[in-house]
This record gives structure tokens, C-alpha cells and sequence, in this order.
């Protein structure tokens, strides 16, 4: 009877280890801003502090180019790293001008968060996004649609890290309606085109 019942236990054990293991990673065009950590873009506005360095600490805006100049260090690249990386990054560059320095790094705006909307929207442009915003927000944002819009056929377009592009045709009728799915969130320098 124990071995019948220690046997059924392995099994058991077995089968969830391996239903664990086969689950799907999530999908990266599914994603919502503001699920991962955050990583610096142009106009995001940040703070190097250097412990009882006053003279190198400074508040800088990242530059379009994606770098910021600091003091002794020159130009650094900041586009796509997180701010803890940042901050090892600029210790470990201080060390040969300082034994142990201690640098906080804080971000002190996000502006970087941003979308193109275009096509049949009232007031086409780039627009400044919160963490969790949907095409439905982006396109709020934009005016709303024209009366030429066809809501059907919202096309949106979105480059990964790695150059991958990827074009998504949205029925946003279908989002607002909540008939299909869940809600599509946009990220970063997403593009969307109402035609």
C-alpha cells in the first residue's frame, strides 16, 4: 500500500514538474509597459549622485543619440539599460579617478515613453504614454478617430531590441467591445496607423 501510494506521489510530481516546464514563455508583442523593468530612452530626465563627490554629481536629460555626458567619464550610452546597471556602470568607471565611489543613479522623469499615432485620427503625432495604455488610449489621445477611420483595420507596427518588426492588424471595435481576447497594450516607440 506505501509503495502504491509513494509511487502515485512521483507520478504526480512528475507530471506537474513537466506541465510547469512546457509552459509557454509570454509572448513579447503581448506585453504592457510597465511590466518589466524600465529602461532609459531620449528625454527621460535623470540624477547621477556621487557620495562626498559633490562636483560629479549632476541631473542630466538623455540626449537623442541615447547618451549622456558626465563629468570624468565623458559620453556614456544609458538608451535601453536599467538604472541599477547605470549605477554599477558609473562606479566602476570612477574607480580609476576614485577608491570605492558610491553612486546613486535615479531617474527623475520619464518622457521617453512614446507613440506615433498617424492615418485617420483627428490630431496625428507622438504621444507621451502611461504604463498599461491600450491602442484604445493612444488613439484617445490622438482625438479619436476621423469619420473616414476604418476601426477595423489598425495597423500596428513595433520593432523589437533585436530589429524583429512586427505589424499587428487591430480590430479596435473588437477591443473596445471586449469580444476578442484581452486588450492589445502598446509599448514604447510603437507606431499606429488608422486607415
Amino acid at each position: 500500500m506505501r509503495s502504491t501510494i509513494l509511487i502515485a506521489v512521483v507520478v504526480f510530481a512528475g507530471a506537474l514538474s513537466s506541465a510547469f516546464s512546457q509552459r509557454p514563455a509570454m509572448n513579447p508583442i503581448a506585453r504592457a509597459y510597465g511590466e518589466s523593468e524600465f529602461k532609459l530612452g531620449p528625454d527621460d530626465v535623470v540624477e547621477v549622485f556621487v557620495y562626498k563627490e559633490q562636483e560629479l554629481s549632476t541631473t542630466v536629460v538623455v540626449r537623442p543619440d541615447g547618451k549622456i555626458s558626465l563629468p570624468l567619464i565623458g559620453e556614456l550610452p544609458v538608451s535601453g539599460k536599467t538604472a541599477l546597471d547605470l549605477q554599477k556602470e558609473i562606479a566602476q568607471r570612477l574607480t580609476q579617478f576614485i577608491a570605492q565611489p558610491t553612486v546613486t543613479f535615479i531617474v527623475k522623469e520619464v518622457n521617453s515613453a512614446k507613440v506615433t499615432v498617424a492615418g485617420e485620427v483627428k490630431t496625428p503625432g507622438m504621444y507621451k504614454i502611461k504604463d498599461r495604455a491600450t491602442v484604445v488610449d493612444a488613439v484617445a489621445l490622438a482625438g479619436g478617430f476621423t469619420e473616414y477611420a476604418k476601426r477595423d483595420k489598425v495597423m500596428l507596427i513595433r520593432i523589437e531590441s533585436n530589429g524583429q518588426q512586427h505589424r499587428i492588424q487591430i480590430n479596435v471595435d473588437d477591443q473596445i467591445k471586449g469580444r476578442k481576447g484581452d486588450l492589445f497594450y502598446i509599448l514604447p516607440y510603437d507606431k499606429i496607423w488608422v486607415q
